[in-house]
């Protein structure tokens, strides 16, 4: 667990695999409206639980009586999960866990979380977004290492031109490789194991599936 670190419950899918226990434990932990319905299962008891409540059924606040509210109006102009997102950084979050921000029915609300840890990501905070079966991790200038299973696929999605992109302990390496926006080059590639990467200039999210040995 890294320093002053937060899980904030999002509405999406959510699978309590080992990866996502290992990630949260001991984390403060922050509840986005529907994302409430995760707590019990992943037996967490939030320290606060933010939203309009417009998609939290009754059931969940009997379940949970002591979790302090902050209830905001459905007319407002930030999602329940940015609003979650500022309570945990104005509490001094260093790291941050969006769990259950990924998939589910509203694909704006999942690219909208990938576009968030991109953002989160530069002002220095450590990001990962996950459902479980799938975790994406922002991409920024710099060298980072990412440690997934031996066969596991991942993708890596550019949201700008990528130059200098070098990818390392994989089926299809890449070394200081020039990817336009828009390229479907580095779609289902294979992990080999813990994997390395640098890049020179721009903006991407790294999307893994450490569960999917369909390509090994």
């Amino acid at each position: 667990m890294r320093k002053n670190s937060f899980t904030i419950l999002l509405g999406g899918p959510l699978t309590g695999t080992e990866r996502l226990m290992t990630a949260i434990a001991g984390s403060r932990v922050i509840a986005a409206d529907g994302g409430m319905r995760h707590a019990a299962a992943l037996g967490l008891k939030p320290e606060l639980w933010v939203g309009d409540f417009d998609s939290s059924p009754e059931d969940l606040s009997r379940d949970f009586p002591d979790v302090p509210k902050m209830p905001y109006p459905a007319q407002k102009a930030e999602t329940d999960g940015a609003i979650a997102i500022g309570e945990a950084l104005a509490r001094g979050a260093e790291s941050l866990i969006l769990a259950g921000g990924l998939g589910g029915e509203r694909s704006d609300h999942a690219l909208m979380h990938m576009l968030q840890a991109v953002s989160l990501a530069k002002e220095g905070r450590h990001i990962l977004l996950t459902s479980g079966e799938e975790e994406v991790y922002p991409l920024l200038p710099g060298e980072s290492a990412i440690d997934l299973p031996k066969g596991s696929l991942f993708s890596i999605l550019g949201f700008s031109p990528l130059i200098g992109l070098s990818i390392r302990n994989v089926r299809y390496p890449l070394d200081d490789f020039q990817l336009p926006f828009g390229s479907s080059r580095t779609i289902s590639n294979v992990a080999e194991g813990p994997i390395a990467l640098s890049l020179k200039s721009g903006d991407a999210i790294l999307l893994a599936r450490p569960y999917d040995m369909t390509g090994a």
